[in-house]
């Protein structure tokens, strides 16, 4: 509102965040399809901030056709540039179900402390993160059978061939940036361990589909996907979008 007052070009959108994993367990818990969950939900929280008066001049969606261009298009040229990889991970597979099962369809008995609720990502009494395939007596939430352990073929961001070039400009910002103590610390803590390579697609339906061949089955990663919803959100609001992003002189 400061801005607008002051007559300065501005856009201010906002959105929510609706593919991934807690969508399809949250759905399955309620009896509904993750578009049905979502739609719901959309209106609850475009209702709070039209009650709160908050002023988006867009309030937008990641589930919309936008979003799925523009990141398979940016999917496209890192793959077209080389920093994309294909790897192999060991995931847990209900054969019952027929699904790899991602991280909250799975609980079983913690490894470090015997939990018997942990769930596949996190053990909620020690703190612990957790590999799936490190629980003990897995057990698949959906239809409590035995999942197995399977390999599946994955796509990764190639990060550690972007660590000389991101080294070379944090130097540089950090010199001249207002960078927080904190937000330096764990920077550099990042760049001191190495970057890894970072797995980008899911075996899940609900999510973008990722549009390469060997791969069609499978989804992106919420996290690769959600943040470009910005983006799209801003196509959705005007057809001129990339120049609200890609003009870094203003």
């Amino acid at each position: 509102r400061y801005c607008r007052l002051r007559s300065w070009n501005t856009l201010f959108v906002c959105g929510t965040d609706e593919y991934g994993t807690a969508t399809e367990t949250r759905a399955l818990e309620e009896g509904l399809s993750p578009q049905e969950l979502c739609d719901r939900y959309h209106a609850v929280h475009a209702d709070v901030y039209a009650w709160f008066g908050i002023s988006f001049d867009h309030f937008g969606r990641t589930t919309t056709p936008q979003q799925t261009r523009i990141a398979q298009d940016i999917f496209q040229r890192l793959l077209a540039r080389g920093f994309l990889l294909q790897d192999t991970l060991e995931q847990l597979r209900c054969e019952s179900c027929g699904r790899y099962l991602a991280d909250r369809f799975v609980e079983g008995t913690c490894p470090f402390c015997g939990y018997a609720e942990a769930r596949g990502d996190q053990c909620d009494k020690c703190g612990k993160l957790i590999n799936a395939v490190e629980l003990k007596n897995p057990q698949c939430k959906l239809c409590r059978g035995t999942p197995v352990v399977t390999p599946t073929q994955h796509l990764f961001l190639d990060l550690p061939k972007l660590e000389g070039r991101l080294e070379a400009w944090l130097e540089r910002t950090w010199a001249a940036g207002d960078w927080t103590a904190n937000a330096r610390h764990i920077t550099r803590t990042w760049l001191r361990d190495g970057l890894k390579p970072r797995c980008i697609t899911r075996d899940l339906t609900w999510g973008t589909p990722v549009p390469l061949d060997g791969f069609r089955d499978k989804v992106f990663y919420v996290w690769f996907d959600a943040p470009i919803g910005y983006l799209s959100i801003t196509a959705n609001y005007t057809e001129q979008w990339e120049r609200w992003w890609k003009n870094p002189q203003q």
